[in-house]
C-alpha cells in the first residue's frame, strides 16, 4: 500500500493538491489498515486525512534545497527502467 506514496518534493511544477491527498490517503490507509472504512470509523478517516494532507502541504511549502527541480517525465522513465529491469517486460 504504501509504495504508492510517491516523492512529491522538489518538482517543477510543484506537487499538486490532488497528489499530496492522494499520498495522505495512502497513508492513512496504512496506518488504520482500512482500505475503505466501515460507516462508524468514516469521520475518523476522513478527518485524518485532512490533517495529513495539510501536514503534508505544510512541510512541503517549507522545505528548501539547492538541488535542481526534477522532471516528473524523466523520473516516470527512470523508474520504468527500474521496473523493466526488476521485473522483465512484457515483449520478453
Amino acid at each position: 500500500m504504501c509504495r504508492n506514496i510517491k516523492t512529491l518534493h522538489n518538482f517543477d511544477p510543484p506537487a499538486t493538491d490532488e497528489e499530496i491527498q492522494a499520498a495522505a490517503l495512502q497513508f492513512v490507509r496504512k496506518l488504520s489498515g482500512f482500505n475503505t472504512p466501515s460507516k462508524a470509523n468514516q469521520a475518523a478517516f476522513e478527518e485524518a486525512i485532512q490533517e495529513v494532507t495539510e501536514a503534508a502541504r505544510k512541510l512541503l511549502g517549507s522545505l528548501v534545497t539547492n538541488a535542481e527541480p526534477r522532471n516528473r517525465e524523466i523520473e516516470i522513465e527512470r523508474a520504468r527502467a527500474r521496473n523493466a529491469k526488476r521485473f522483465g517486460t512484457a515483449d520478453e
